[in-house]
């Protein structure tokens, strides 16, 4: 598979297609059997998926999303003798948090920028690979990490959508490009501002999108739906209203929606309500259910005072043959604390009053499990999850959160449950009909939210002009150069009724009630979940554990040390009779903000990205090298004034430190550059030099000054860094 002197990944590179190249073992796919089904999915097969429990069709197992599977070879009995079976590696250093699916024996997954894998289900061989080329500049608009949720399968077909907003259609027996569509709209803009990190969903004779992007300026929120077979364009539904001096509303359920938003709010920051994840679909019904995010921007009291903002931060229901909406539901009116309510659900059915009703299930970012009879969107039930001050509870008649006073931040800075991480993220849930218990990772956690429009600091790319910061990381004094002065914790803490320590937690929950079964002990980026016929709760952690829980008692059963943090739920299969366990692992997403935690694995081993597996019987898994820790280098001269510094303090927290943080993470320290890097520092900022590593090019926003004082400030920090390695090593 090579030409000469080059790589099989160059030279397929146009046709969107590398075979052979991401395993070590791999030496390019064998001719497949006469018989061999690839991505043998349909409409049939996906209604009797129960009768196949060996399959993973979807991320999410089946169509209900349950994150469940019937199999039960591996069960509470035999756990404790789960061990390795094969792993993949990625060849990535950044965030996994897809889901594989497996048809038939061979799974598929997607990994960093889009890019698609199909292995052997049974040994991890490398079948193919599909790359799309994106161009690493999209990485600045992705607001977390260049991540991928997952691919559809249908047959005979892996959809993709790569991080550029280009859905993908490609041959399930060998990776070649069918089709390719751009799903979004406005690319010319200058304040085009949007990505796509999410899974497509197969809904009919459609596959379906959304977008991400509602915290920048620029992004309209929408979900888009094209032909399976051409990738002709179907529909468009947009989630938010467009500007009124464009003339009337171009939807019919925005005619409704713009009398929401305030007559002042400031159109030229699209609105946001972006569906980066999220989405299901009723084939009975002919509904997607999808969630939407933020406004663009979130703000309390100074932008858009109370205003509801519809149809942000909703669950919404359209008709698959047309786009219609169908049912919306409100879950944060006027969003002020960026709750997004893009969290995955659960298509099931529960016992209420002796009336068996078809529901769908979300444990909502704003702490909230919800239940709503899926065909009307009639709210059944609404309990909180996990500790909440941001509202008073759900008002009975109205069906509207109640705000709290105390967590307005307009005046003041305020202590706010739960976190902008939400006290359920992106990570899967998973639920199991036989314990009646949804299983949930819980982000227990606070944050300091701080309006900064009139603060020194200014805006905060991503963040708008609110920055929030957990307990553990505010310090007054510290944060008083970018925010003059702050509240001391203890003040902001004295009539909080919580621990305000930020942790995570496994927690087993009863949806009607918000009663917790049971609940385990982790840490605030651990993965999403899996549960099984045999009894089981899994879940890998950021430490390198894959975890197996009981799932009616929360009994830990196993625990193996893979060596590398996991975010992405597991999911399991059979082949042959063999009953496997897999999970993506790999740290990021979220955690671009900040350094890895000091007992995470992606600390003390790197953070390889790959695909692990484990059946009955199997060893120990290997483990990567400990990573060891570099010096600083003594960085070049001072340069620049107290006032260039200052300047590139803000400029650096504004633009560069949502990537960069200081301490070992996700991309490089800066204050780690070798000298070679400081002399191209401008070539790499201003005109992307490092373009083919993943930096983008930032002259759009900074200037030749700009980018000096950014590099006087990096600078500054390098020496007060090495001044205090030096001092410790000298006692």
């Amino acid at each position: 598979m090579k030409q000469a002197g080059v790589s099989c990944a160059v030279s397929f590179a146009l046709l969107g297609v590398i075979s052979g190249c991401g395993s070590p073992s791999a030496s390019g796919p064998p001719p497949p059997a006469a018989q061999q089904r690839f991505g043998a999915i349909d409409a049939e097969r996906m209604a009797h998926a129960v009768e196949q429990p060996g399959e993973w069709f979807t991320g999410g197992g089946d169509g209900s999303g349950a994150y469940f599977s019937h199999l039960a070879q591996i069960n509470g009995g035999n756990v404790q003798k789960l061990g390795f079976a094969w792993d993949y590696a990625l060849h990535s250093s950044r965030g996994l948090e897809a889901t594989p699916i497996v048809v038939d024996g061979t799974m598929y997954t997607s990994g960093n920028w889009g890019r698609v894998y199909a292995l052997d289900a049974a040994t991890g061989r490398e079948l193919w690979l599909y790359d799309p080329g994106v161009d690493a500049q999209w990485g600045r608009y992705a607001c977390c990490d260049v991540v991928n949720r997952g691919v559809a399968v249908w047959q005979g077909k892996v959809y993709v959508a790569s991080l550029d907003g280009y859905l993908h259609a490609l041959d399930a027996a060998t990776g070649r490009l069918v089709w390719k569509a751009d799903t979004l709209t406005g690319r010319a803009s200058t304040d085009f501002h949007y990505f796509v990190s999410g899974a497509p969903l197969i809904a009919g004779d459609a596959v379906v999108i959304g977008n991400g992007g509602a915290d920048f300026r620029g992004a309209r929120g929408s979900i888009s739906a094209y032909d399976l077979s051409s990738g002709a364009f179907r529909w468009r539904f947009f989630t938010v209203p467009r500007d009124p001096k464009l003339g009337s509303q171009d939807q019919p359920h925005l005619k409704r929606a713009i009398d929401t938003w305030d007559s002042h709010y400031d159109w030229s920051s699209g609105g946001g309500g972006s569906v980066w994840d999220g989405l299901s679909y009723d084939p009975e019904l002919g509904l997607i259910y999808f969630g939407t995010a933020n406004p663009s921007p979130y703000a309390i009291g100074r932008d858009t005072p109370h205003s509801d903002q519809l149809y942000a931060d909703s669950m919404l229901a359209v008709r698959a043959n047309n786009g219609e909406l169908a049912w919306h539901y409100q879950e944060v009116p006027g969003d002020g604390w960026d709750y997004d309510a893009t969290q995955k659900t659960v298509l099931t059915a529960l016992d209420m009053g002796g009336v068996r009703r078809k529901v769908l299930l979300q444990a909502a970012k704003n702490g909230y499990v919800y239940v709503w009879d899926r065909a009307t969107g009639e709210l059944l039930s609404a309990r909180p999850f996990a500790f909440v001050n941001w509202t008073k509870g759900i008002d009975a008649k109205t069906q509207r959160p109640i705000r709290n006073p105390a967590a307005d931040y307009a005046k003041q800075p305020k202590l706010i449950f739960p976190a902008m991480t939400g006290a359920h993220s992106w990570q899967p849930m998973s639920y199991n009909a036989a314990t009646g218990l949804l299983y949930i990772s819980v982000i227990d956690a606070s944050m300091v939210y701080i309006d900064t429009a009139s603060r020194r600091a200014g805006l905060i790319e991503g963040n708008f002009n609110v920055v929030g910061v957990m307990p553990e990381d505010y310090d007054p004094q510290g944060l008083g150069s970018l925010f003059g002065p702050l509240p001391s914790m203890h003040e902001l803490g004295k009539d909080v009724s919580h621990s305000l320590r930020s942790r995570g937690v496994l927690r087993a929950v009863e949806p009607l009630t918000g009663r917790v079964a049971w609940e385990q002990a982790g840490s605030i980026w651990d993965g999403g979940i899996a549960s099984t016929a045999g009894n089981l709760v899994l879940r890998g952690d950021a430490a390198g554990k894959f975890n197996a829980y009981a799932a009616d008692s929360g009994k830990l059963l196993q625990s193996i040390d893979v060596g590398t943090s996991m975010m992405a739920a597991p999911m399991t299969y059979s082949v042959r009779g063999e009953q496997y366990i897999a999970v993506m692992a790999g740290y990021g997403g979220g955690t671009l903000f900040m350094p890895y935690p000091a007992d995470s694995a992606a600390r003390k081993y790197g953070n390889a990205g790959r695909i692990v597996a484990f059946k009955l019987g199997g060893a120990a898994p290997p483990k990567p090298t400990p990573r060891v820790d570099e010096p600083f280098p003594q960085p070049p001269s001072h340069e620049g004034s107290k006032a260039s510094i200052a300047s590139g303090e803000v400029l650096y927290n504004r633009f560069c430190a949502r990537c960069h943080t200081f301490g070992i993470g996700l991309l490089p320290d800066l204050r780690r550059l070798s000298t070679p890097t400081h002399q191209l520092f401008y070539e790499i900022v201003l005109n992307g030099a490092y373009r083919g590593k993943g930096m983008g090019r930032w002259d759009d926003v900074l200037s030749r000054t700009d980018a000096q004082s950014v590099h006087a400030y990096l600078v500054d920090q390098a020496w007060d860094a090495y001044t205090q390695q030096q001092s410790a090593v000298a006692h």
